[in-house]
């Protein structure tokens, strides 16, 4: 079935999931998809604003140009999507344990969002933005953050041993996140 150019608004889906089918251009606004089945649907230039999604189901979901704004997205597994030109933009955005795990999501962008306790590994944000991100005890093992922004980012802990980092932007002031490993104070 396809949705196109429709607004979904204060709609509960914990108990009644959301239609299986492809969904274009779709807004969906203060709603509550918490626990449910979002598996196999397609969400192509949609947006997400003021809802909740924690520890929704993502198995094969396609996520193509979707925008999530103010939104709780607690414990995601965004690795079980459908990884196919997969593309996302997260502003003011609760992701805390969410799983971004071997994804490649270049040019991603990041505003506001509390990433704390996500896990990175494996992933590419190539050229992506962490504008004021909280990235406390996010897993950053193999993970690639060539060109990637993080002057306004903080809490972080990225070991450049173990994660590339060439020509990404680092703020002075984060230093000290990219030396811990080092147990070496930075004043």
């Amino acid at each position: 079935m396809l949705f196109q150019e429709q607004e979904f608004k204060n709609k509960n889906y914990t108990s009644q999931p959301l239609t299986k089918g492809d969904y274009e251009n779709c807004m969906f606004i203060e709603c509550n998809f918490s626990n449910s089945d979002l598996s196999h649907l397609n969400f192509v230039e949609c947006s997400f604003e003021d809802c909740d999604l924690t520890s929704a189901n993502l198995n094969q979901t396609a996520l193509k140009e979707v925008s999530f704004r103010n939104c709780k997205l607690l414990g995601l597994r965004f690795e079980h999507c459908n990884s196919f030109l997969m593309a996302v933009q997260f502003e003011n955005c609760n992701l805390k344990l969410s799983s971004f795990y071997d994804l490649a999501l270049k040019k991603t962008i990041f505003n506001n969002c509390d990433l704390q306790e996500a896990d990175f590994t494996q992933a590419d944000f190539t050229a992506s933005s962490f504008n004021n991100c909280d990235l406390g005890l996010v897993v950053f093992a193999q993970t690639v953050l060539e060109k990637a922004d993080l002057r306004t980012a903080y809490n972080y802990n990225i070991d450049p041993e173990l994660n590339r980092i060439r020509k990404a932007i680092f703020s002075t002031s984060g230093l000290a996140g990219l030396l811990r490993r080092y147990d070496i104070d930075v004043e």
